[in-house]
């Protein structure tokens, strides 16, 4: 591709990244260039790869963001059963009627409005206003908050187990591709040395020209598996790149453990998930959020208790003091009740959709508590079978290096065949390249397993 073309291609996906941002800069839509990245590679542990896509995967963005606006709506209920205050003001001017009377303050005449309900053609008021309702509605509104932000709390926690789970995914995917590099490399080498050696059999009148044949064949094989190997290591390496830099591309090494995680006894774990489920959190918080709904929707059956204080000024004068020193300001009271007496069914029917709801969030908890049992169970068998597989493809790796050592012996002293080698190379690659996929296997089931408990 041109470089031209290439700034075109990188400009169309950097734009809509910036759409909107009024602080981005026409470099951001440049490609950054092989001299701007690190010069020295990163080194990442599992811990500091799960901290950075905390901080990128926009999934957990957006359940974090629900989690706050969660807790910020709590607040906002309970913030609505205490008194507001409003610091009213108003200037209103009426078109008189000709006719004059005695409305307002002072012995005088004044013009009479034309419209009835105002009391002066000019009118001024500044008052402020203590305003409080009581009733049934609210409490139900600040339970309803409650149980919603304990809901998102533990979708949030849900988000980032998830997260978790993959990035762990990812950084034994992307280790296992490295070592599977690393393998076919020195199943390379091995091959071009075994060629050599068959060369010098040949000459040596030792071994037939079709040993040469197959391990000149063998070591073709090895490079295109090379290949392979090389583009699925950077695969790996790019999809966890994008959830631990803006650049993917950023060089960066994987610091693993030397030894392999225990896995936790039956009890802990059942213990574990007991008490720290989010899942099942989440089931029992949209129950109470569905029995809030319910209490809400019953409310309306209720009178509501309004409270009224109102203190300032409303006179033709803009002050404290009238005409012939009266005093402007005062306060006011009221009390009201308002009692719901008809709306055609619509309070039953509210009642009745948020039971049926109820009933829905019950069956989705029922069901949310067996899928636990379930899932517990699979992810423990699964975790405690691939433990025990990948104690046995240690031990099959390290025979196949011991079989390939004495095979090559052997093949040097005329007592084995070339295919006897080759077989012994592949079976050595194979053994390798399974222990990989098998210590996958194992840190995936285990980073599921406490996906469920809550202990990574």
């Amino acid at each position: 591709m041109k470089t031209r073309e290439y700034h075109v291609l990188w400009a169309a996906i950097a734009l809509p990244l910036c759409g909107g941002a009024v602080l981005c800069s026409a470099q951001s839509a440049q490609p950054v260039s092989a001299g701007d990245l690190p010069t020295r590679p990163v080194v990442i542990t599992l811990d500091e790869a799960i901290r950075r896509a905390e901080g990128s995967d926009p999934a957990y963005a957006s359940a974090r963001a629900d989690s706050s606006a969660a807790r910020l709506d709590r607040s906002i209920a309970r913030s609505a059963l205490l008194p507001d205050v409003t610091w009213h003001n108003q200037a209103l001017y009426t078109q008189p009627n000709g006719l004059t009377n005695q409305a307002g303050q002072g012995a005088e005449a004044q013009p009479a409005p034309r419209f009835i309900a105002n009391n002066a053609v000019r009118e001024y008021a500044s008052q402020a206003s203590i305003n409080e309702t009581l009733g049934l509605a609210g409490a139900a509104a600040v339970r309803r908050a409650d149980a919603a932000a304990a809901q998102a709390a533990a979708e949030l926690e849900i988000s980032r187990r998830g997260l978790v789970a993959g990035v762990t995914g990812l950084f034994f995917n992307s280790l296992a591709a490295d070592h599977k590099l690393a393998v076919a490399q020195q199943a390379r080498q091995e091959a071009a040395d075994f060629a050599r050696l068959t060369e010098e059999r040949e000459q040596a009148r030792e071994a037939a020209h079709a040993d040469v044949v197959k391990a000149y064949l063998g070591q073709q094989q090895r490079d295109r598996d090379l290949e392979d190997a090389r583009v699925m290591a950077e695969k790996a390496r790019l999809e966890l790149g994008v959830l631990l830099f803006p650049d993917p591309r950023t060089p960066y090494t994987l610091r693993a453990p030397d030894t392999v995680a225990p896995l936790a006894s039956r009890e802990d774990v059942e213990q574990a998930a007991a008490k720290n489920n989010p899942e099942l959190r989440s089931a029992l918080a949209a129950l109470s959020l569905s029995n809030a709904d319910v209490q809400a929707a019953r409310a309306a059956y209720m009178p509501d208790l309004g409270l009224n204080i109102t203190y300032g000024i409303d006179a033709p004068q803009l002050a404290a003091n009238g005409p012939d020193g009266v005093r402007n300001l005062g306060y006011s009271a009221s009390v009201t009740v308002d009692i719901p007496v008809w709306n055609w069914l619509g309070t039953q029917h509210r009642v009745k959709q948020s039971e049926i709801r109820r009933e829905a969030a019950r069956a989705v908890l029922s069901a949310t508590q067996r899928r636990l049992i379930v899932a517990l169970d699979e992810a423990y068998s699964e975790a405690a079978a691939a433990r025990d597989e990948l104690a046995s493809l240690d031990q099959s790796a390290s025979m196949a290096v011991e079989s390939l050592r004495l095979t090559k012996l052997r093949y040097q002293g005329g007592e084995a065949t070339v295919l006897e080698v080759v077989d012994a190379q592949n079976t050595n690659v194979q053994a390798e390249d399974a222990r990989e996929d098998g210590r996958v296997r194992y840190e995936t089931a285990r980073a599921a397993l406490e996906t469920l408990t809550g202990t990574m």
